[in-house]
């Protein structure tokens, strides 16, 4: 499969619409995404700024998903990834997490370490973080709000520059915690 990254643009407003709107994201604060919202986001250029950057995510002349990285002047910007579900299970979400650390590491010379976060009952997301180099660094108990106000655990995954160079996993030190109560 060879996927593409296109950088989106002011003129594909109509096309990201399309795309945010046309299915449910289940994994997402906001799994029906609202159209309106997302023009207003757009016109403000939420979507493409100094703080943000969005890409398509393109296979053919099919678009399969989107990438939005975010707190890019930061040293630790964050990512959120949707894959269209008629092509989630085929590799593209970590073929796509691969590619964003690239890009991030590769054309910000300040980042040292990227994050992303996920709901802990998306498991496709659990097990592309570690096939993809990053580390469980969290787990945040009832943090995520689910549409229905279902309260749900979020894990919170990263990756350091300097493991990426080096091919490799520093795993955290649990075990450094002071006694409880």
């Amino acid at each position: 499969m060879e996927l593409q990254y296109r950088r989106f643009v002011s003129t594909e407003v109509d096309a990201l619409v399309a795309f945010l709107t046309g299915e449910p994201w289940p994994f997402h604060v906001q799994p029906v995404v609202d159209g309106g919202a997302v023009r207003r986001r757009a016109a403000e250029g939420y979507y493409d700024n100094t703080e943000a950057r969005t890409f398509w995510i393109v296979e053919g002349e099919d678009i399969v998903g989107l990438v939005r990285l975010m707190d890019l002047t930061d040293d630790t910007p964050l990512f959120d990834l949707r894959v269209r579900a008629a092509h989630r299970g085929r590799g593209i979400g970590g073929l796509a997490v691969d590619w964003l650390t690239g890009h991030l590491f590769g054309e910000f010379p300040h980042v040292r370490r990227i994050e992303g976060t996920t709901r802990r009952d998306n498991s496709a997301m659990r097990r592309v973080f570690p096939r993809c180099g990053y580390v469980k660094e969290a787990h945040y108990r009832d943090a995520w709000p689910g549409a229905d106000g279902t309260l749900h655990d979020s894990i919170g995954y990263a990756i350091l520059r300097r493991d990426w160079l080096a091919g490799t996993v520093t795993v955290p030190d649990w075990h450094d915690e002071p006694a409880g109560r």
